[in-house]
């Protein structure tokens, strides 16, 4: 069947959605990859040898000829100035958290003797050289001490597994983004990016060599983690945002006393999406998708002006790139209708916060997904050693893998109901775990055709719903456990404790590897299982299957992850618990993780390792103090004066009725309410500021590592005990004598 085609009234460039959501003019699929140079796109616009060149430097085999790169860099000109393009940009993931994007112009001045005045000819000109590496200054990013001011050299340099694509700027200016890795001057890894490309390549030949080990004839040359990344966060009204300075400056309320309707009703989840709402979505969608960003889903989430965006999987380092921008087009799409986007994980106290859900899985270069069970996963010894593997490196790694996913924001969210605890531990689901049980028992596993357990039977069952005009549905393989932070989910395991605003690189990485160095295991085991035999004894090799079944028998549960059994019970197989980032992030550093991390995968340097683990102590303090001094700000600029105020005004109106009656009781009453908490509210705040200017100091002057404890443990109770007190006057104040937009002004105006 042909597929239709866009009317010759309409491009795709100007393309708008309409009002019942479809592009007019034009299919969606006609506008997916639109601002892409793609892999096709290349193939049609290079010559052959040159196109081979650089696939076969993809898949590491060759290197990148200079005439290749220089083909490659006029080729992607010509297509980027055909596309508005005046700029060109190595775009790369700074350890801040954000990326970063220095703008360089295609304009080049050439001297041509004759052909103009002074023989100055302005023509557009990108050479192989500036599309394989930049010059970024490296002083001003974090190097957690590997960089010094003096020392500012730092490149940027093309990650060729990623697709170069055009951007609208704001202003309207067309640019060429360049994904890259960022290093520096002496080649260690300053950004997310290359340490994700290391895990990918150890991932890689890990299970390479386990396909090949278990079937000598296997083909496969590469295996992907692949991810499909859930993006929550919440639209409101900019106008609230902009009156809220606390959002403004450290994206969450420091302050606000909850509303009386919240998300208690559940009305909100899975609800009609608002109009404004709608619009921004349709908005983000079209440029997400000319961005070859496979955006799939949209809808309401449980708390109020929260929302989620799902696209389908893809390999795991163009994910997140896909993902980073995301955020990105979101931000700007909000901007345009009148709408805020928040991506801290926790903005308002007392309601569901943000995650990114991490779907996770390995895939083979011709397609096959490890970790699909197939319809008899107990007589599939592939995957159960893969699903071993995975368990293995959850057991062993659940310290750095809790590290990975720790910030400041994130911590408002860990252990509360909406969000993972910060136990890790893996949920596998009642068939799985009958397969792993009788296997260990040496048993046949459970007949599934009697009732009880028909509900769980493999490929599912058909339910009957009692309604004869309902079709008749088929269950999944096992139902979901919302709390736990891992959990097998059908064909791929679901990392669901991410943070909504962080880059989903470190935790990928971590993940990577984690599983690698078990699988690694594995391999070890099997080999000598093998020894000289030609092929491995199938039936030899349930006796490793058990032992790793026995092994990472601590790391599954299957119960309520937020339960206070479940700590006690995770404390006696020997799980750790952690109460904060800063321990999270002292797992790096033991000599467990540094001998996975450092000597047994290479995926850092002594340097590079010890420098991340500075960086997140330093963001983390850094992140408390401007939460500290901007409570403190608060208080003293806006709260106190406000409160004074209407004491004073409340004084004399009591004093001006010159009665003891009702009225004078009530004002004399709500006077010595506010006096219990502004006096003690003065007093702690002003020790507060004190406190943060000498954390603020040791900083700078002392120990990260020693000094963040401080700065955790002062700020965050300090931070608390102001919002006690604010939020109390907040339900005393009249609301036209509150400085600030109020929980229900911000989150119950869509």
């Amino acid at each position: 069947m042909t597929k239709p085609q866009p009317d010759n009234h309409s491009t795709t460039s100007d393309t708008k959605w309409n009002s019942k959501g479809v592009v007019k003019g034009s299919h969606i699929s006609d506008l997916y990859g639109e601002n892409v140079y793609t892999i096709d796109k290349m193939a049609k616009s290079l010559s052959k040898s040159v196109y081979t060149n650089f696939i076969r430097q993809r898949l590491g085999s060759e290197k990148l000829k200079k005439s290749s790169a220089d083909a490659i860099a006029l080729a992607a000109k010509t297509w980027a100035i055909g596309h508005g393009a005046t700029h060109f940009t190595h775009w790369f993931q700074p350890q801040t958290g954000a990326t970063a994007e220095k703008h360089d112009s295609f304009l080049s001045l050439m001297n041509v003797t004759g052909s103009s005045e002074d023989g100055i000819v302005p023509m557009e000109s990108f050479s192989g050289g500036q599309l394989l590496q930049s010059e970024p200054d490296a002083s001003s990013f974090p190097s957690g001490g590997m960089r010094t001011t003096f020392e500012a050299r730092g490149y940027t340099i093309w990650d060729t597994s990623s697709p170069m694509f055009v951007r609208n700027s704001p202003n309207n200016t067309k640019v060429l983004y360049i994904p890259s890795v960022y290093i520096s001057y002496n080649g260690e890894a300053l950004d997310e990016k290359t340490i994700l490309l290391r895990s990918s390549t150890i991932i890689s030949q890990t299970f390479c060599e386990f396909l090949s080990l278990l079937d000598p004839h296997s083909t496969q040359r590469r295996v992907v983690s692949t991810v499909g990344i859930e993006q929550e966060f919440f639209l409101i009204d900019k106008k609230s945002y902009d009156n809220r300075l606390d959002l403004r400056v450290t994206g969450r309320t420091i302050i606000g006393s909850l509303s009386s309707r919240h998300q208690q009703l559940e009305d909100h989840y899975f609800g009609k999406i608002p109009g404004n709402v709608l619009k921004t979505m349709s908005d983000f969608e079209v440029e997400a998708i000319s961005l070859g960003i496979p955006i799939k889903t949209r809808h309401n989430e449980v708390a109020p002006s929260q929302f989620e965006i799902a696209p389908v999987f893809e390999e795991a380092s163009i994910a997140i790139d896909h993902n980073l921008l995301t955020m990105d087009i979101l931000h700007n799409a909000a901007e345009k209708n009148g709408l805020k986007t928040l991506f801290h994980e926790k903005p308002f106290q007392g309601i569901n916060g943000s995650g990114k859900h991490c779907n996770w899985s390995l895939l083979t270069d011709n397609g096959e997904n490890l970790l699909d069970p197939t319809d008899k996963p107990e007589e599939n010894i592939r995957f159960i050693l893969v699903l071993l593997a995975v368990l293995k490196g959850v057991l062993d790694c659940g310290p750095i893998l809790c590290a990975s996913i720790s910030s400041s924001s994130n911590k408002h969210r860990l252990g509360a109901n909406e969000a993972p605890p910060a136990i890790i531990s893996v949920f596998l689901g009642s068939y799985l775990t009958e397969v792993l049980d009788s296997i260990e028992e040496g048993r046949k596993i459970k007949d599934f055709s009697i009732p009880q357990y028909k509900s769980i039977q493999i490929g599912g069952t058909e339910l009957d719903l009692k309604v004869s005009r309902l079709p008749t549905i088929c269950r999944d393989l096992t139902d979901r456990n919302r709390t736990s932070p891992f959990a097998f989910t059908g064909n791929k395991f679901e990392f669901r404790a991410l943070g909504s605003k962080q880059s989903p690189s470190f935790p990928v990485t971590i993940l990577n590897t984690a599983v690698s160095v078990a699988m690694q295991e594995i391999i070890n085991d099997l080999k000598t299982l093998k020894g000289s035999n030609p092929t491995i004894p199938k039936n030899e090799v349930l006796e490793i299957i058990k032992k790793y079944i026995k092994l990472t028998k601590p790391v599954r549960f299957e119960g309520d992850n937020y339960s206070k059994e479940w700590i006690q019970i995770a404390e006696k197989r020997g799980l750790v618990n952690i109460k904060n980032p800063p321990e999270a992030y002292s797992y790096l550093m033991k000599p467990k993780y540094q001998e996975i991390l450092v000597n047994k995968t290479k995926l850092f340097t002594v340097d590079e390792l010890i420098s991340r683990v500075h960086i997140l102590n330093e963001r983390y303090a850094k992140n408390l103090i401007i939460e500290g001094k901007t409570a403190q700000k608060i208080v003293n600029k806006y709260i106190l004066p406000r409160a004074i105020e209407y004491k004073n005004k409340l004084a004399n109106a009591a004093n001006s009725t010159n009665k003891l009656g009702f009225n004078f009781l009530l004002e004399k009453t709500i006077i010595e309410d506010i006096n219990t908490l502004i006096e003690p509210l003065f007093a702690y705040t002003r020790l507060f500021s004190q406190k943060i200017s000498l954390l603020e100091n040791n900083i700078e002057t002392s120990n990260i590592e020693k000094s963040v404890l401080d700065v955790d443990e002062i700020i965050s109770k300090g931070l608390i005990e102001i919002r006690s007190k604010v939020d109390k006057l907040e339900d005393i104040l009249p609301k036209d004598m509150w400085p600030f937009p109020s929980y229900a002004d911000i989150l119950l105006n869509n």
